[in-house]
């Protein structure tokens, strides 16, 4: 198949919506990011891409902590929201509502489906964004969400972003069985 040349700023798909927090200037804050991968295994550790302008990423360098909030669908007003205002300008913790694991700076959002609180393990600084590495401290997640113990897509009904068209999609069905799809081929 041909191939066409496009510009070279492409995001990656999927991209799953979420909600990061910080206590920054004195109170919960979060803000709405599309910026987000699983980077280690043992200790579970994850990547959060942020503007190094963006009030959040004060609150995670100040105390190194920060929480990893999954939205459901019914949350997506909410969670645009958290992406279209400024924790300077606006107290978006009043919202939702809050509970805190073990780290008092890291706070989680009651009405989503999986939440989990993450020390800062490092800031990789880039040209504008910030990547804050953290690991997981804890995890939390609605029982109703939870098949055999484990989150389930289908459940949670979370939600991606694709850029630069900036559209909100839902997540479809299955497509096939990780590390067993592709076994015929290994004969």
């Amino acid at each position: 198949m041909a191939k066409t040349k496009i510009d070279r700023n492409v995001s990656i798909y999927p991209m799953p919506v979420v909600l990061a927090g910080a206590m920054t200037g004195g109170k919960p804050n979060f803000l709405a990011i599309g910026w987000i991968t699983r980077v280690n295994y043992q200790p579970p550790m994850v990547a959060i891409s942020l503007s190094k302008d963006h009030f959040t990423s004060m609150g995670i360098r100040e105390h190194k902590e920060f929480s990893v909030n999954f939205p459901s669908l019914d949350l997506l007003p909410q969670t645009d929201y958290c992406g279209l205002v400024s924790g300077r300008d606006r107290d978006k913790s009043r919202i939702f509502t809050l509970f805190h694991g073990d780290l008092q700076h890291a706070p989680m959002i009651q009405e989503c489906p999986l939440a989990f609180s993450c020390t800062l393990v490092n800031i990789v600084e880039l040209p504008s964004n910030d990547l804050f590495i953290g690991e997981i401290a804890e995890a939390y997640a609605e029982e109703t969400c939870l098949t055999r113990g484990a989150p389930d897509i289908a459940k949670m009904a979370p939600f991606t972003l694709t850029m630069p068209d900036n559209v909100y999609w839902k997540i479809g069905g299955q497509a096939g069985k990780a590390w067993d799809a592709g076994r015929a081929l290994t004969k």
